[in-house]
């Protein structure tokens, strides 16, 4: 067995970023940025007034209550450029500020003097003290021309693509998603949710979990498979993988040491070279890393649910993060609720949930039901503790490192807060 640090390092030694490619904006969605964008132009490109009211031009000092103005004109959104020489102007809310004014009074908070047969203002009264530059939005106060608005590395969802799309950025380079294929083995496994279970069998967990969870961390799965306990037909299933043009190749089960765990073997046969075969971590022990002869990436989890969430979560998405282009991943620190048994000299990943403390404080909890086949308490975690194989058994309080269940977002901090 390796350590997990030493895991990780040969794993993201044999990894290189994907290649960039241009894609449209609206296409980019769930995405990563392959370069910072840069914005060619000021958000708000003009002066406009945030509010439906009348345009003045005040300079530097309160304008008081009581000051009486004639309006000499009315801006509407979407007006073009218009010059203000005197008097006080009609607006209404992101209406372009005429030249020469400076400040806005709420339409609330005037009295209409005088009206034409329109029953347009011709003459207003302020109400309220008009304070300098007030309900005025002013160009490039949220962006100013040549600003760095995403940074590289950046997952592309609605908010980025608002932003993009008022900044008018057609297209971006981005990385593309990682393809990868997942096969499941056992003959016990039963797909169909509608058939009833035959002695012996069990429901495929792992499948419908693994999936969703690649799709999260931002790949393109390609193909997904159940194969029997038969190394033929699982290197059919790999070809079949590989044909689909599955960078990344994820098993599970059959990579630990009873007589139908054929899945090292079966590598070995085809060329591959088999980098770590166990790990120094619980739950998931009997993780397999290799490299496929076209250069793909295989990574053979342990096949109770829990083990391979955890070889998804700590080792097949810090590959997908380089895949990426993106940065290593950095734990939370927060104090343990309660202490914890560490029992072994491994490295823990404990199914916890994140909550607040009496006083408002963070604090990670160990889940009951670390057991690497009870699946019952994923519904529950929230994250993610880590204890290091270093580490004695932790006592209350002791700072630990919490991780999100999936690597886009930090622990579930709306369902803390609920």
């Amino acid at each position: 067995m390796i350590g997990f640090d030493e895991a990780l390092a040969l794993i993201q030694r044999e990894v290189a970023v994907l290649p960039a490619r241009t894609c449209a904006a609206p296409d980019a969605v769930g995405l990563v940025l392959a370069s910072d964008v840069c914005s060619g132009e000021d958000l708000p490109p003009f002066d406009n007034s945030a509010m439906d009211g009348f345009a003045l031009r005040i300079g530097s000092e309160p304008l008081a209550v009581g000051a009486e103005l004639d309006v000499a004109g009315a801006q509407a959104a979407g007006d073009t450029h218009a010059i203000a020489t005197s008097g006080a102007w009609e607006i209404m809310t992101g209406a372009r500020l005429p030249d020469g004014l400076d400040a806005v009074i709420p339409v609330e908070q005037v009295e209409v003097l005088v009206r034409d047969g329109t029953d347009r203002p011709l003459r207003i009264r302020t109400t309220a003290v008009v304070e300098p530059g007030q309900h005025v939005r002013l160009r490039g106060e949220d962006v100013r021309t040549g600003a760095c608005i995403l940074k590289a590395g950046t997952r592309i969802e609605a908010p980025q693509l608002m932003l993009l799309a008022a900044l008018g950025v057609a297209q971006v380079q981005v990385r593309p998603a990682p393809r990868v294929a997942l096969l499941t083995t056992g003959r016990e496994l039963v797909d169909d949710p509608t058939r009833t279970l035959a002695s012996g069998e069990i429901r495929n967990s792992n499948g419908p979990y693994l999936a969703q969870r690649v799709r999260d961390a931002g790949a393109q799965l390609v193909l997904r498979e159940t194969v029997s306990d038969d190394a033929d037909a699982f290197l059919a299933a790999l070809q079949r993988a590989l044909a689909a043009g599955a960078e990344v190749v994820l098993s599970t089960g059959a990579v630990s040491m009873g007589r139908y765990d054929f899945v090292p073997d079966a590598l070995r046969r085809i060329g591959a070279c088999l980098h770590f075969h166990k790990v120094r971590i619980r739950p998931g022990k009997p993780l397999l890393f290799a490299s496929l002869p076209g250069g793909q990436l295989y990574f053979g989890l342990p096949g109770n649910p829990v083990s391979s969430a955890v070889g998804l979560r700590f080792f097949v998405e810090p590959a997908l993060r380089v895949l990426l282009g993106l940065a290593p991943e950095r734990a939370l620190r927060v104090p343990l609720a309660a202490a914890f048994n560490k029992r072994a000299a491994l490295r823990f990943h404990l199914k916890g949930g994140l909550e607040l403390d009496q006083h408002g404080q963070l604090q990670a909890r160990v889940l009951p039901g670390q057991e690497s086949f009870r699946i019952a308490p994923m519904a529950q975690a929230n994250c993610w503790i880590v204890l290091p194989d270093t580490a004695a058994s932790p006592a209350a309080g002791a700072m630990v490192d919490v991780y999100g269940l999936g690597h886009w977002l930090p622990p579930q901090l709306d369902e803390v807060m609920t």
